[in-house]
């Protein structure tokens, strides 16, 4: 087992200043363990690493052999005595562990977490798409935030793992997209293992096939001159400390994509047995240290730059981030998820003033129902996305727009937010207008009972908030929320005719009474007075 550590013995740090994240990755099982002060991660106390091929088996079988899961089982056990050394408890939420794409596509997959948690106390959690995206903003942010350019430009965050290839996309310092691809280094390895051909004809056919996805990345990011590449991933701090032996981890540096491929290119012919003996690397990692410069490469010529960045962050990295500031949704990635959100609105031509007006009438009615109804920060950006983007189904017919909104959002990407919380937008989206959720509304009624009445609060709020951006002059009017008895009274100083409002605001509050057991009435501002 690989074993990093700093001098200071466990003794000399109180576990309370302590986290820990456990990653079951497609070729090793590795932990860290760092000191955290003030919310900030201050350094890395332990790093240790078991090389243990999961890919192998999922790639190859479908499933994860019982040999590979009694090395996994050995391998968390040691993790977990080490844990008691520094005071930890594997059960305290201060420990995490995580599995990526090789877990998560086994067939066997839950007997395999079981067999984990019956032998060493440890649940493993298998990470979706939109939850690596995340962890990866966290990890990324505060490096490129040194860059004075970041701003300015656009960087494409790259990191080729074992089983696929995660992309994020910033454009003056916003996340634009984020993708993750059925491209990795081990996959790609073990799909021309069985391949009965030479040498050479093998790295031909993994070109052709890393420049398919390559082209895909291209298509969906539209890269611009000014492009910059953050290449994540321990291939690449291998070449970057092949390159530059000198470089300072604690920064970012950047590799000649013309050196890059000049070693890469001289690792192609050497044999697993020759890379190990000569840089020191596992069999595992020898296997796939070479696909995966060649991607880089390849994806670096087809995207016209000539240096790549490289950074000592990673996936745990952003875990670590994250438990140390004590939460997901941030102000700053609520701010990057309506950045998406916004994207989405532009590419299908959505009114954006008209969909920001709602959004904060929304917001105001939510934030005066939080104290009784508590809405978690999820909820919240559920019906900010809900609101930014409830009439993009303009882009295909205005009639029944809702219908169509729904089916947009649905099939969107928006940073962030997983599947479920995508379908939860969508049909909160859905429900702006017209009828109600109904038994025959089949996506309605397959979620479960707690996401139904999600879509249900959320979507009676949307209802009656999008009745208020009626201004001919399209300013934003004022809301100030009141209760009294057994009604919600909103007072606004919109000067549009307020039966009229009165009247929508009636014909669309149903689903809002049945919610929260309050009327709505609306009421104007005398002139003159302050809201």
């Amino acid at each position: 087992m690989k074993k990093k550590s700093t001098d200071s013995p466990p003794a000399s740090v109180s576990a309370q200043d302590l986290f820990a994240v456990i990653e079951l990755g497609s070729t090793s099982v590795r932990m860290i363990i760092a000191q955290v002060h003030r919310h900030q991660v201050t350094r890395i106390l332990d790093s240790l690493q078991q090389s243990i091929s999961l890919g192998r088996d999922t790639f190859t079988t479908g499933g994860i052999g019982r040999r590979t899961t009694e090395a996994c089982v050995s391998a968390i056990q040691s993790f977990t005595r080490v844990l008691l050394e520094y005071g930890l408890a594997p059960s305290t939420d201060r420990v995490r562990a995580v599995a990526s794409s090789a877990v998560r596509e086994a067939t066997n997959r839950d007997a395999f977490l079981d067999r984990i948690l019956i032998a060493t106390g440890v649940e493993v959690q298998t990470l979706e798409e939109a939850e690596i995206n995340r962890l990866t903003y966290r990890a990324v942010r505060p490096v490129l935030g040194k860059r004075i350019s970041f701003k300015k430009s656009d960087t494409l965050v790259i990191e080729i793992g074992g089983g696929s290839t995660e992309t994020l996309m910033f454009h003056r310092g916003k996340v634009t997209s984020s993708h993750m691809y059925r491209l990795g280094s081990l996959r790609l390895a073990q799909s021309l293992d069985d391949m009965a051909v030479s040498r050479q004809r093998t790295w031909q056919i993994m070109r052709q096939t890393i420049d398919e996805t390559a082209e895909q990345i291209r298509n969906a990011i539209s890269p611009t001159r000014s492009l910059g590449i953050l290449a994540l991933g321990a291939d690449m701090r291998f070449a970057a400390a092949i390159l530059l032996p000198d470089w300072d981890r604690h920064n970012l540096t950047t590799l000649s994509v013309a050196a890059l491929q000049e070693l890469t290119d001289s690792l192609l012919p050497l044999s697993p047995d020759v890379l190990v003996s000569r840089y020191h690397l596992s069999y595992e990692d020898a296997d796939t240290i070479r696909p995966a410069l060649l991607i880089y490469c390849r994806l670096a010529a087809l995207l016209k730059v000539k240096r790549i960045f490289v950074a000592e962050v990673n996936l745990r990295t952003g875990m670590l981030t994250e438990m140390a500031t004590g939460g997901v949704w941030t102000a700053e990635f609520k701010e990057q998820i309506v950045n998406s959100a916004l994207e989405v609105g532009a590419r299908y031509g959505v009114d954006m003033r008209h969909a920001r007006h709602v959004c904060h009438y929304a917001l105001t009615i939510l934030h005066f129902l939080q104290p009784q109804h508590r809405f978690n920060a999820r909820e919240e950006m559920i019906l900010t996305v809900a609101a930014l983007l409830h009439e993009v189904g303009g882009y295909i017919n205005d009639r029944a727009h809702h219908k169509h909104s729904y089916y947009l959002i649905a099939n969107s990407d928006i940073f962030g937010f997983s599947a479920r919380d995508v379908q939860l937008a969508a049909l909160v989206a859905r429900y702006h207008r017209r009828s109600a959720p109904k038994p025959s509304h089949t996506p309605f009624t397959n979620l479960n009972r707690r996401d139904r009445l999600i879509v249900s609060r959320l979507a009676a709020i949307l209802r009656i908030a999008n009745v208020f951006d009626v201004q001919k002059d399209r300013q934003q009017v004022s809301l100030t929320c009141q209760q009294q008895d057994r009604s919600l009274v909103i007072i606004t100083n919109a000067v549009t005719n307020l039966p009229l409002i009165q009247k929508q605001i009636n014909e669309r509050a149903d689903l809002f009474t049945q919610i929260y057991g309050l009327d709505v009435v609306v009421r104007q501002t005398l002139k003159g007075t302050r809201l």
